[in-house]
């Protein structure tokens, strides 16, 4: 048992040092792959628990309850019947688990349901920037609806069931092109096979102008200024967006990415061609929001999920509630 206490402390530590160096910058964290491994580890506890541990703690228990009723048996024979055998406390003691056993096949089942739930169903995010806003504000929780675009397995993202093809409109999560271990949030303004082009402002979708409209004015209470506020109807679905009528429409600082020959810039914005099995992808906050203008388009492979649902905002419990 000294050699599991062991173990246990030293996988544990290495469970502890890797968050703490995630948590100050020393290395990278994925978190996905931390969930699968604590997964495993705990479940290989919780098996070994179920399986030898608990069994070999139960037949020492037994042992103890045969030997106190063979004693009480000796003593009644004798005519004694005052009997200071008292066997609970010791086989409660045995039976407890110890603390290795605790930290460990004590949580495989919450671990296990936490993993399942994120990685095939839903998964939660906090809203980092304002790039979204104002369909999300900083500091919204969100929900990402893990199956509608396919399930896909945790840490290797290879997708197990096909699902539905992300539409024009859609919310989606997904893994940041150039830098797959961060997530992005954006809305689908241009599917496989669309030519997205974005002049003077103005989105346009293989040749048509998708219908906007003017919004009453944002308010964006961070900054303590008013936005000019307009009414997109992209996919047959309305959203809101903002646009500022001061910054440049030429997009500055576009990367080298994968198929930007597909691309054409200007003075007035940029015109894309969506490859096949690519999405072009667009923030609300239309001026504020590095986006595949400036980074391309993002690969079928690298989406997360569909956003859907904000579940909380500690600063603001009206913005709780669905979204598109």
């Amino acid at each position: 048992m000294q050699f599991m206490q062991i173990l246990t402390a030293m996988v544990l530590a290495a469970f502890a040092g890797y968050i703490g160096a995630w948590y100050t910058g020393m290395l990278e964290g994925n978190f996905a792959l931390l969930l699968f491994l604590a997964t495993v580890v705990t479940g290989a506890y919780w098996v070994a628990e179920r399986l030898y541990f608990l069994p070999r703690r139960r037949r020492a228990a037994q042992a103890i309850e045969d030997a106190a009723a063979q004693r009480r048996a000796e003593l009644d024979r004798m005519g004694i019947r005052q009997v200071d055998v008292d066997a609970d406390e010791a086989k409660g003691r045995i039976l407890m688990q110890p603390w290795w056993l605790d930290w460990t096949a004590g949580l495989f089942p919450v671990i296990a349901a936490v993993f399942l739930l994120r990685s095939f169903l839903f998964e939660p995010f906090k809203i980092p920037s304002g790039s979204m806003i104002p369909t999300l504000l900083v500091g919204d929780l969100i929900l990402v609806n893990k199956f509608t675009y396919g399930v896909r397995l945790p840490v290797i993202h290879t997708k197990i069931t096909e699902g539905s093809k992300p539409q024009r409109g859609d919310v989606l999560v997904f893994r940041y092109p150039p830098q797959p271990s961060l997530d992005y949030i954006k809305r689908v303004v241009g599917v496989p096979g669309d030519e997205v082009a974005y002049i003077n402002k103005r989105l346009t979708i293989n040749g048509q102008a998708v219908p906007t409209q003017a919004a009453p004015d944002f308010f964006e209470e961070d900054s303590m200024r008013y936005f000019k506020q307009f009414e997109e109807q992209l996919g047959g679905r309305p959203h809101r967006l903002l646009n500022n009528p001061d910054a440049p429409a030429f997009v500055q600082g576009a990367t080298n990415f994968a198929y930007r020959e597909n691309c054409r810039y200007s003075v007035e914005g940029v015109t894309c061609k969506v490859p096949e099995g690519h999405y072009f992808m667009m923030g609300d906050n239309r001026d504020n929001s590095l986006d595949s203008r400036y980074w391309g388009f993002v690969p079928e492979g690298n989406i997360v999920g569909k956003a859907f649902f904000v579940w909380m905002n500690f600063s603001n419990l009206k913005r709780i509630g669905p979204f598109h």
